[in-house]
């Protein structure tokens, strides 16, 4: 396989006759922003290819761990709110170890030169019913191989029933109310999806749209008078720390924040992951590689084994809070505002085709969106070339290229989410479900 453009397989048929149908009742999104978001193709990946990324996936998220616990105990509040942009009201959250390690999604560039990870999504990910359930119904369908993501759907109720055993614990109720925006549809049904995974592991769970929840600071959160003991949220939590009452003017966001404090809450996922979700947080790793040997000074250990130090160099890029040593080298580089989502807030610099946001004709994004995540503190990272991959749309032909996302869940890889788009993954970019073939072919 040509590892510079990626092998894509067209299924021969129209988006509608394939996603239309059954399907739709569980991804009802596959078409967003007036388009097809989900094409009728596959994205091939050789088996060495998954391998690789499985153990990739899985040793990173344990390197990301172990540098979780080193922030948390030995980085002073300083050191989070100025180079982590963690807002001062989350520190007594972030810094609670919780044993559990949630629902992520790394971002990996599976380039000419190899494996690259370039991206964390540890607050909030997506894409879980395209990976979890869209892709075996696909390709299974359509297709003799079979999906990598096989065991994903598995491993979200897993997690989710050792959240619920661990608060349980503390003293909460053993039941879990899942909340997000009820209008936004992708979320809804990624809401939806979660819900039924840990319902089928015989667990109440209730639905709460964020539009029908009432804080009462100091007591707790409820929905229609129910109080909420466990609660997941598809929410940012960089949002929830500015929320208000429009009428009141009290600061919800913090009482609840207070509350989740207290122990009358637990969150899904924990405040902790929050600070892998920074872009500072990359920095920050990239940093203690680089001085590994002067943490002995520091705390009485070294931070990072060799083994480990080998897994960073492999599978991670450069990245600092100053673009000065790209520049000095005239590096090609990304710039990346520490809370950027879905390609908001990222620049690419040095590179023969630069982009931005605010060159992207497919987007028509709000200015005071734009203005939000590129005001942010950025993060600057080499550069890495993403593969080609050519698709049929609706519109014609379409040349992009290809970001693999790994999911990761309690620290097991639970399968891949395969997008097209841009040189920077945004909004805008195709899904397309993955699937395994023969190194050969």
């Amino acid at each position: 396989m040509n590892h510079c453009t990626r092998q894509i397989y067209s299924l021969g048929l129209t988006q509608e006759a394939v996603y239309a149908g059954e399907t739709s009742n569980i991804v009802p999104y596959h078409r967003m922003y007036g388009k097809a978001y989900c094409l009728p193709s596959v994205s091939l990946y050789t088996s060495e290819e998954i391998a690789e990324l499985s153990f990739a996936s899985k040793s990173m998220d344990a390197i990301f761990r172990k540098t979780l616990r080193f922030v948390q105990r030995y980085m002073p509040d300083h050191y989070l709110t100025h180079q982590l942009g963690i807002p001062p009201s989350l520190l007594p959250l972030v810094r609670e170890e919780i044993p559990l390690s949630g629902i992520t999604r790394q971002d990996w560039i599976l380039g000419p030169q190899g494996l690259k990870i370039i991206e964390i999504n540890a607050d909030t990910p997506t894409g879980i019913p395209e990976s979890a359930y869209l892709e075996g119904q696909i390709v299974q369908k359509h297709t003799s191989w079979e999906g990598p993501s096989g065991n994903l759907a598995n491993l979200l109720a897993e997690e989710l029933l050792g959240f619920t055993n661990y608060y349980k614990k503390s003293g909460l109720k053993p039941s879990v109310t899942f909340s997000c925006y009820d209008w936004h549809q992708e979320d809804r049904f990624n809401t939806f999806y979660l819900m039924e995974q840990l319902r089928r592991m015989g667990v109440t769970v209730h639905y709460a749209p964020l539009e029908e929840l009432e804080i009462i600071p100091g007591k707790g959160l409820y929905h229609n008078g129910r109080q909420i003991d466990i609660w997941y949220r598809l929410y940012p939590l960089e949002y929830l720390t500015e929320d208000r009452d429009e009428t009141s003017g009290i600061q919800v966001g913090i009482a609840l924040l207070e509350l989740v404090a207290q122990g009358k809450i637990g969150l899904i996922n924990p405040a902790q992951n929050f600070i892998m979700q920074s872009k500072g947080f990359l920095a920050t790793l990239w940093s203690l590689y680089e001085r590994n040997h002067q943490t002995f000074e520091y705390c009485g250990f070294t931070l990072f084994e060799p083994e480990e130090l080998a897994m960073i160099s492999t599978y991670c890029l450069p990245t600092y809070f100053t673009a000065e040593p790209f520049e000095l080298k005239d590096i090609p580089y990304a710039a990346k505002s520490y809370w950027g989502r879905e390609g908001k807030g990222t620049s690419l610099h040095g590179s023969e085709d630069p982009y931005s946001m605010k060159n992207n004709p497919e987007l028509e994004e709000d200015e005071e969106l734009i203005a939000y995540y590129n005001n942010q503190p950025k993060i600057y990272q080499q550069y890495w070339t993403m593969p080609l991959a050519q698709v049929n749309t609706e519109k014609g032909t379409y040349n992009g290229h290809l970001l693999t996302g790994a999911f990761v869940v309690g620290g097991q890889f639970g399968g891949v989410l395969s997008r097209i788009g841009d040189k920077v993954t945004g909004d805008g970019a195709y899904y397309c479900p993955a699937a395994i073939i023969p190194a050969e072919q």
